[in-house]
């Protein structure tokens, strides 16, 4: 066994759950799940996603844990591992630069959130009104030299956590953010539905309008599936990596499944009934967050401080993901060794930072460049959210039961819990045929087969 397996492990079962769940539990269901449902349906989108978490992401999620624990190797090494001699190694280059690519346009959005919170802390976020908020927003994304130094302080706080390593570093941050991300959370959400018309917001998520669902809209609750739970990119390969044989897998899989599921649908609450209590839009887009929220808690007594608990939330959750996949690059660059840890973490970190300028610049000095008629950040995302986690997915869901036997799934499986033969040839019948199904039928989709 490596030096690397016998330094990194886990502490405990429950710090593994809630450091995988805070890479989870992050921009996908805090910031993207309610514009994109704003923007796609509500209801219908939200059942839609649901399902696709509940159908492909538990098995694919239950698949990466697999291969890391049984692998007990990096994101690249465990493919070269179990299908030595053969391009499968690709799927963990992927993930690489899939998490390279979303730390890079992740951080810009970590910086803007710092940078809320800085103001909201000195009073500059108190007094405005709705079009004052969209017009400080604007102020902000197009300053480079304020968007920079808060997307640097965002890396910083980053790479200061990974380089401590597993137990010291990413366990121990996650085990104190993610049960205060859930007390804050819940606070919003019984202050958000006591609002008047709290519930046409609640209607608005809940009951669903099929209507308004569009292909478009079922592609992206594909990715959002895949991006909450941060599937296709090995990032879950690497964490498991980090595992003893007695971590129960099926059941860490279903906790973090109803955690991301439950913070999705918290955040939800939490949003559209106060959106819709002031009567403002739900369709907002990607902006929502920023420019309309802060404008609905400063109609409400003591906005201020649920603003500031909204924002606190926000960056523990965005911090807990980008933990993640900033230690998917370093565990791959150090090979185990503790010694390089700390180096690699810092020239990742920096190299991120250096490739996300464009992205945080977008809106800004390079507002009028664009990449098939996206904005440089946008385009990011859409190339991450849309091609390479449902790639990464699909390449994943082949090569677990492709290149594992299936005594030997059902053995690592089997390993701390007490599935029963039926219940693994559901699991197997779904990654096998379920998942890469679906995930063909969307991508023909996206180029216009259909």
């Amino acid at each position: 066994m490596s030096d690397r397996r016998m330094t990194a492990k886990w502490a405990s079962k429950l710090g593994f759950v809630l450091a995988a769940a805070g890479s989870a539990i992050g921009l996908g269901a805090i910031w993207k799940f309610p514009y994109v449902a704003g923007t796609s349906g509500g209801g219908a989108f939200f059942l839609v996603f649901v399902l696709f978490t509940i159908l492909l992401g538990y098995p694919l999620l239950l698949g990466e844990f697999i291969l890391g624990r049984k692998s007990q190797s990096d994101a690249i090494g465990t493919y070269q591992k179990i299908a030595p001699g053969t391009p499968w190694m690709i799927t963990g280059w992927i993930g690489i630069a899939a998490c390279f690519l979303v730390l890079s346009f992740y951080s810009v959005i970590g910086g803007w959130i710092l940078l809320y919170i800085i103001k909201a802390v000195t009073g500059s976020l108190s007094g405005l009104t709705q079009a004052g908020y969209g017009e400080l927003f604007g102020s902000i994304i197009q300053d480079p030299l304020q968007t920079l130094a808060a997307q640097l302080a965002f890396i910083i706080m980053t790479i200061l956590v990974v380089a401590k390593g597993v137990q010291k570093g990413i366990e121990r941050v996650s085990s104190i953010m993610m049960p205060l991300l859930f007390i804050l959370f819940i606070a919003l959400v019984l202050r958000a539905l006591t609002l008047e018309h709290a519930i046409d917001g609640v209607r608005f998520l809940l009951v669903p309008d099929f209507g308004s669902l569009t292909p478009q809209a079922i592609l992206f609750a594909l990715g959002q599936a895949f991006f909450t739970l941060t599937l296709g990119v090995s990032v879950m390969v690497t964490y498991s990596s980090y595992l003893s044989k007695s971590q129960n897998l099926p059941k860490s899989a279903l906790s973090i499944v109803i955690m991301n599921l439950t913070v999705t649908l918290l955040a939800g609450l939490a949003i559209f009934p106060a959106v819709f209590s002031f009567g403002l839009s739900p369709d907002a887009g990607p902006m929502l967050l920023f420019n309309v929220l802060p404008s609905v808690f400063h109609k409400m007594p003591l906005g201020i401080i649920f603003l500031l608990a909204f924002l606190l939330l926000f960056l523990f959750a965005t911090l807990t993901s980008a933990f993640s996949m900033l230690e998917i690059l370093v565990s791959s660059l150090s090979k185990g060794d503790p010694k390089k840890r700390q180096a690699f973490a810092w020239a990742g970190g920096i190299a991120i930072f250096l490739f996300g300028i464009p992205s945080a610049l977008s809106y800004g000095v390079l507002q009028d460049v664009s990449i098939f008629n996206l904005s440089i950040f946008d385009a990011a995302d859409y190339l991450v959210s849309n091609i390479l986690m449902p790639l990464g997915a699909l390449l994943i869901a082949v090569f677990v039961p492709l290149k594992i036997p299936k005594d030997e799934l059902f053995a690592e499986l089997k390993e701390g819990s007490k599935i029963s033969r039926k219940w693994f040839a559901a699991w197997l019948l779904l990654i096998r045929y379920a998942a890469p199904i679906v995930i063909i039928v969307v991508f023909l989709d996206v180029i216009g087969v259909f």
